[in-house]
Order: C-alpha cells, then sequence, then structure tokens
C-alpha cells in the first residue's frame, strides 16, 4: 500500500474564525456554501482551505493547545515574476496581512517575501525561477 501525493484539506488553526474569514475573504477568496459558524471551507485551485477554532482543532487531534509562535509550518504562494511577488505581498497588507519580511532576492536565487494572516500563520509569496508553473499556476516538479 502507498499513500497518494496529495493534500486535500489545509486547516488553519484560529483565534476567532468569522475574524479570520473576514481576511481571507478581502483577499478575494470565497467561503463555501458548506461553511458554518464554526468552521469556513474556501475552495483552492486543488486544495481546501479551512479555518477552525485553533482550541477545537487541538480538541480534535487530541494534543494540547500550546503557546503561539512559530509552528514551524509555512504556506506558499508562488508567482510567474518578482512584480508578482510585490503586488500580491502589497495586496495582503491591504488586506490586512502584517509584514513578516518584505520581498528580497533570496539565497536560493530567488525572490520572495513572508506576510503573517491575523492569526500569525506565515505566507510566503515567492517567484523560484527554477520551478515551473503550469496554466492553472500549479508547481510542476521535475521526476
Amino acid at each position: 500500500m502507498s499513500m497518494d501525493r496529495r493534500i486535500s484539506l489545509v486547516t488553519l488553526g484560529v483565534e476567532d474564525v468569522a475574524r479570520a474569514t473576514a481576511f481571507y475573504e478581502r483577499l478575494g477568496w470565497v467561503r463555501s456554501s458548506v461553511s458554518q459558524e464554526a468552521v469556513t471551507f474556501i475552495q483552492l485551485k486543488g486544495v481546501v482551505l479551512g479555518l477552525f477554532s485553533r482550541a477545537a482543532l487541538a480538541e480534535d487531534a487530541g494534543v494540547e493547545d500550546t503557546q503561539k509562535g512559530f509552528s514551524g509550518v509555512t504556506l506558499a504562494h508562488n508567482l510567474s515574476s518578482r512584480a508578482g511577488v510585490d503586488a500580491v505581498y502589497k495586496f495582503a497588507l491591504s488586506c490586512g496581512a502584517t509584514s513578516a519580511k518584505p520581498p528580497e532576492k533570496v539565497f536560493w536565487g530567488g525572490y520572495s517575501g513572508y506576510f503573517a494572516d491575523p492569526d500569525g500563520h506565515l505566507w510566503e509569496v515567492a517567484h523560484n525561477p527554477f520551478f515551473e508553473m503550469n496554466e492553472s499556476g500549479h508547481l510542476v516538479l521535475p521526476d
């Protein structure tokens, strides 16, 4: 047996589902009709984003809701150009994101920056000249 190489749903634990939902809606993302007061689902290209109470998510997973801080996880939004990175980064800030690291040339040869959503989840906005992107904006890695 093997596990299919895909991610179906990414759920972010948030302090206030309504506040988090409003932020992502300001980005232009649309809340699905299957959402409820306690959970928001947003259809993205190839994956669903969930927004759920951080405390409830920890309880559901059977783990302790530890103090906030860097979780060791970032989400990434790749673009086909540096100008695209700058535009999306500025747009995210205008929607209520907090700057973590403005876009800049980076050691690996690309261009990226980081912003945090209202709950501190880090998003990298990046242009990687070494990765191909398909017509849907998904990264395509060589075999």
